[in-house]
């Protein structure tokens, strides 16, 4: 049986070692897609607990965003319904205050041909600075905060968010705004994609 273009790219994506220099735990690509998937959690890269296990978002901050959506891991693990992909696919090392920036070799190498591979994306949940600087170029607001409070402004498919990390605590007690008036839109555009 021929293996279809998207795993062949996946395949490819496992093997990659285009940074292997600069990542202290080697490469470790972790994603998951399906060219059905109407969902894309553009995130920023795998913490050590994510390398370890080859799970995206099976730590802490995953609990906190499957919260957010108002699913359950089952439906989150679900690649025909959600695609993960982070900016960069390994665990990039950890900086002064926490992990440090995703690699830019994995946007650049992958991002593209991936996100042609899904046929009908309704939604790109875009999470933290390193993805919004992506997906959202010149249309992002000056920081983060302004960029996810204006969130009404990215039409039905983009749909910027804070790292759902527990580092986020005292940004999100800043900004109650993003429960109250964000998460329950969120959590509705799922259930209606879904």
């Amino acid at each position: 049986m021929k293996e279809n273009p998207l795993d062949l790219l996946v395949s490819e994506i496992k093997k990659c070692t285009l940074c292997q220099q600069y990542l202290p735990l080697g490469p470790h690509p972790v994603l998951q897609i399906s060219r059905h998937a109407k969902i894309i959690i553009a995130g920023q890269a795998p913490g050590v607990k994510v390398h370890n296990t080859g799970i995206p978002f099976d730590d802490a901050s995953g609990d906190r965003l499957r919260q957010w959506m108002g699913i359950t891991k089952a439906t989150f693990y679900d690649a025909q319904k959600i695609a993960i992909l982070p900016m960069g696919f390994c665990y990039p090392g950890i900086g002064k205050s926490g992990d440090l920036p995703p690699r830019s070799e994995c946007a650049l190498a992958w991002r593209k041909q991936l996100l042609s591979a899904i046929s009908d994306i309704k939604l790109i949940l875009v999470i933290g600075a390193y993805a919004q600087n992506w997906h959202m170029k010149e249309t992002k607001q000056k920081n983060l905060t302004e960029t996810v409070r204006n969130w009404e402004n990215y039409g039905p498919q983009l749909l910027p968010l804070p790292h759902p990390s527990p580092r986020n605590n005292i940004w999100l007690s800043k900004n109650p705004w993003f429960e109250q008036d964000l998460l329950p839109q969120l959590k509705n555009r799922v259930k209606e994609l879904l």
